[in-house]
């Protein structure tokens, strides 16, 4: 599938990525035209749909080549391997970071493509999802000790709790529209984590 986009320079194919990251990122899928998208990676429309064959194809495509790119940050920054819950959320971070240097508009398209309602793909990028990013996300708090943590909490809802925090603040961000200033974003990420370490770890005991 998509055998003539591979087969293009991976600059290139960068550029249509990003293209297609954008235009989606900014609009609803049923207003997202090819031609806008066509326009930022600096090609034609019926060149565009050489390499895809309408748009449904093309979005889909998006969202798994972002998946596929979100996993192998993930596996490259070590994501899942500490016990820490913490450092795994800080490699989590500095992936997602080194993605949007690169990709400055894929994790806005990601977030939006999660809640998009258009039958024509919600099935499709839900079935998706969960594929991919699930099944991981929970087997990570096997490895957590509840030891490090206060007593009696619930570690499933407090791990719901800073995801849903993190992607909220994200949707806040990307809300506001413009250039996405990575550099803030590590900052507020920072401050995030040090509040949720000093409210969920124990505290450490020392003898009187």
């Amino acid at each position: 599938m998509n055998e003539k986009f591979y087969k293009l320079p991976r600059e290139k194919q960068q550029r249509i990525l990003n293209a297609g990251f954008l235009v989606f990122s900014r609009n609803s899928y049923k207003k997202s035209p090819m031609q806008e998208i066509a326009d930022h990676a600096g090609i034609s429309k019926s060149l565009l749909f050489h390499y895809f064959r309408n748009k449904q194809e093309l979005y889909l495509f998006l969202w798994e080549r972002a998946c596929d790119i979100t996993l192998q940050y993930l596996t490259k920054y070590g994501c899942y391997e500490p016990a820490d819950l913490f450092e795994m959320m800080e490699r989590g971070m500095q992936a997602k970071l080194s993605m949007m240097r690169l990709y400055p508009h894929m994790t806005a398209f990601v977030v939006k493509a999660f809640y998009e309602v258009d039958p024509e793909i919600c099935t499709a990028i839900q079935k998706s999802y969960q594929e991919h990013f699930n099944v991981k996300a929970i087997h990570a708090l096997d490895r957590v000790d509840p030891a490090d943590f206060i007593p009696g909490l619930d570690l499933e809802m407090m791990y719901r709790e800073m995801y849903l925090a993190s992607e909220g603040y994200l949707w806040e961000v990307f809300q506001r529209g413009g250039c996405i200033d990575v550099d803030r974003l590590e900052a507020d990420f920072s401050e995030m984590l040090a509040f949720w370490k000093k409210i969920y770890l124990r505290k450490e005991e020392h003898p009187l």
